[in-house]
């Protein structure tokens, strides 16, 4: 579901700019910001990059059902469903500083008119991803800083944006349950 949600975003991501700014090439590329050599991928030349740089497990429960009732009136204990959220860093990687700021620009726009993506919205949504909500993270100078320099990268116009609550299902049964058919009372006296 990560990959599958990720490449979405990605494609319609890119489907806004070529329609608002009227390009006929792609602009947009879901890459790592350096290669673990430390080289910039030439492939983000002039390019609006997405990485995903976290994971977060969400730890509200409230959607976690592990019963279900079968249609023999039985029930299975499935795997949890765990819903996940991806913290997904958009740069402007152009040689031009002015295209970088109006790339990024135009995906904060994006992000803003999409705050919410579902099947409503977006026709093509992939099989198993239901809906995807975009925040944008409030991260201070310093924050910014120490997550450039953990990627061994120099600093790139760029914003951070939460895709919340991405479901991770195994659908693995691990129980079976007999239901309850008849009851016995006792009396005793």
């Amino acid at each position: 579901m990560i990959e599958k949600a990720l490449q979405f975003t990605n494609t319609v991501l890119e489907e806004y700019l070529q329609n608002k700014m009227g390009l006929d090439e792609k602009k947009v590329v879901l890459n790592n910001v350096i290669d673990p050599d430390g080289a910039i991928p030439s492939k983000n030349a002039n390019k609006v990059v997405l990485s995903l740089i976290n994971v977060a497990k969400e730890t509200v429960k409230p959607f976690y059902n592990r019963q279900t009732k079968l249609q023999n009136g039985n029930f299975s204990h499935m795997a949890p469903i765990e819903k996940y959220n991806l913290h997904i860093l958009s740069s402007s990687n152009f040689d031009d500083y002015r295209e970088s700021l109006k790339f990024l620009n135009e995906t904060i726009l994006f992000f803003q008119i999409n705050g919410a993506i579902d099947a409503s919205s977006y026709s093509s949504l992939p099989i198993g991803l239901r809906r995807l909500e975009f925040e944008i993270e409030k991260i201070d100078y310093h924050q910014t800083h120490s997550l450039w320099n953990a990627m061994g990268a120099k600093y790139q116009p760029s914003v951070i944006y939460k895709m919340r609550l991405i479901t991770l299902n195994p659908n693995e049964v691990d129980a079976f349950d007999s239901a309850v058919k008849t009851t016995k009372t006792s009396i005793t006296s």
